[in-house]
């Protein structure tokens, strides 16, 4: 096994890929390194002489300047590197376009069919609040229909439960109205009970505006301040739900209408290295197949947002690309918070050091397609490809979004872990080894092994069939402990 790596030949740092100690020494490039100081797996060491204010080079990239004079040797991190972003940028369209190499195999999975054309990889049966007040009363519902039917041929009961839908204003109001109705919409939904109060801002009839057509067989209203005993009603309205949709069968279906969101968290020194690359490839591979894939994540485009804007397909998705990164930008500003407070001590505790370390690993979640399209916040699809998506960080608000936005599943890539899962299926992807045995009740499948012998290629072809199971209905990690939860992002007043 490799005892680091070096990913672009112009860096003049290396990466761990053990916990080296000081006195330690290894060749380097036909030179003889020794270590300074005790650098832990993930963490970069130095491997030339760095003056202070010269940039360190990552992925052939800066990713920061030295904040003092570096010896060769020298564990580098939050001690002597600085981030090199300040304020905004000017952009200029330098389209740099790249040719797909995977072909399209024909590959297929085992999906629902729905009335309005979507596929969904799950049947489930849903209720989804208008507002955060009856959350209780939705649960009490679910709880009884559990107790008093036994259900077959779906794959989960679930209640949403979110704390929005009244006393917000403007673009948060909104903002909660498109997400509640995206879910309502959802293809992995076989069928859905709408549930609210009565006197919240969020009233069904302005929903429904946002939900557009529906299925009156798949989806039920019910206002709790009009009937006498809201549990009694609902849980008659769910059974009849029940009854509409246990009898939907899988079926076959192209790859092409895959539609699945690409998010990382808990990212280490080796996420750049190994499940982001892996799921960039795949990235790569399902849009070669006419699918599609959403990147999001907008603070961690941060210091790589170039790399995105050369794969804009025309210059008006180019356009929408900057609006993304400056409007998010601007949202920071506003709040008169900084722009670049990034990484997170996770993050730094893995290895990585500054935004443009953290981004520019981030975003080789998006292989190396061509971007066709730019979200906003609880926008649907309406292209196939590869798409970039405004939300935040934060995993269960971007995971949501990603849902919101027609996702069908998530890929999510961590070297720390977590056990989180959103509304729709979220493959943990581990980007090392150590912890994919240690939480195997998390983690779904194992990227570490790319520094350990396995070729991309290799484990690529093991995704792909792990993907489609996936699909095809076999539950991960999250699934199977009933993790799984929404989140809506805020930005405005509570009033």
């Amino acid at each position: 096994m490799e005892q680091f790596i070096k990913i672009n030949p112009s860096d003049n740092v290396i990466i761990a890929l053990k916990d080296f100690s000081a006195g330690e020494s290894f060749d380097v490039d036909g030179r003889i390194i020794t270590i300074n100081n005790d650098v832990p797996r993930g963490h970069k060491i130095a491997i030339s002489e760095i003056k202070q204010g010269d940039d360190i080079l990552k992925y052939g990239v800066p990713i920061g300047h030295a904040l003092n004079n570096i010896t060769a040797g020298s564990h580098v991190h939050v001690h002597n590197l600085k981030t090199n972003l300040a304020g905004t940028t000017e952009y200029r369209f330098d389209q740099k376009l790249n040719e797909l190499t995977q072909q399209n195999r024909g590959l297929t999975f085992k999906g629902f069919k729905r009335w309005n054309g979507k596929t969904g990889i799950r049947n489930e049966l849903w209720i989804v609040p208008t507002v955060g007040c009856i959350n209780g009363q939705a649960q009490m519902i679910i709880d009884r229909f559990k107790q008093e039917v036994a259900p077959v041929n779906i794959d989960s009961i679930e209640v949403f439960k979110h704390s929005y839908g009244c006393s917000q204003l403007g673009d948060d109001h909104v903002n909660t109205q498109k997400a509640l109705a995206d879910v309502i919409n959802h293809p992995n939904a076989g069928a859905v009970l709408v549930m609210g109060l009565g006197c919240e801002n969020n009233q069904i009839e302005q929903l429904k505006e946002h939900i557009g057509d529906y299925n009156p067989e798949r989806v039920k209203f019910m206002v709790a301040q009009e009937v006498e005993d809201e549990i009694e009603a609902g849980l008659e309205l769910l059974k009849g739900l029940y009854e509409s949709m246990r009898y939907d069968q899988r079926e076959e279906c192209p790859l092409s209408e895959l539609k699945i969101g690409l998010k990382c968290g808990g990212s280490d020194g080796l996420s750049g290295i190994t499940a982001n690359p892996l799921v960039g490839a795949f990235s790569d591979f399902l849009v070669a197949q006419g699918g599609t894939t959403i990147l999001t994540e907008v603070p961690e485009m941060f210091g790589a947002e170039t790399q995105l804007m050369e794969r804009a397909e025309n210059s008006e998705v180019f356009d929408k690309t900057v609006s993304l990164i400056n409007d998010f930008k601007d949202y920071y500003l506003k709040n008169e918070l900084p722009v670049y407070e990034n990484p997170s001590p996770g993050n730094k505790k893995g290895g990585i050091t500054t935004l443009e370390d953290k981004s520019l690993g981030c975003t080789q979640k998006g292989g190396t397609a061509t971007v066709v399209d730019v979200l906003k916040y609880a926008e649907p699809l309406k292209k196939n490809g590869l798409n970039l998506l405004s939300a935040p960080g934060n995993d269960l608000v971007a995971a949501s979004a990603l849902g919101f936005s027609g996702c069908q599943m998530v890929l999510f890539t961590t070297g720390r872990g977590t056990p989180f899962g959103s509304f729709i299926p979220t493959m943990k992807i581990s980007t090392n080894s150590d912890l994919y045995q240690r939480k195997r009740n998390w983690i779904d499948f194992n990227a570490g092994t790319l520094v350990e012998g396995k070729t991309i290629d290799d484990l690529l072809e093991e995704f792909i069939e792990f993907v489609i199971k996936t699909a095809n209905g076999e539950k991960l990690n999250h699934e199977m402990t009933g993790f799984k939860e929404i989140a809506i992002f805020k930005t405005g007043v509570t009033l």
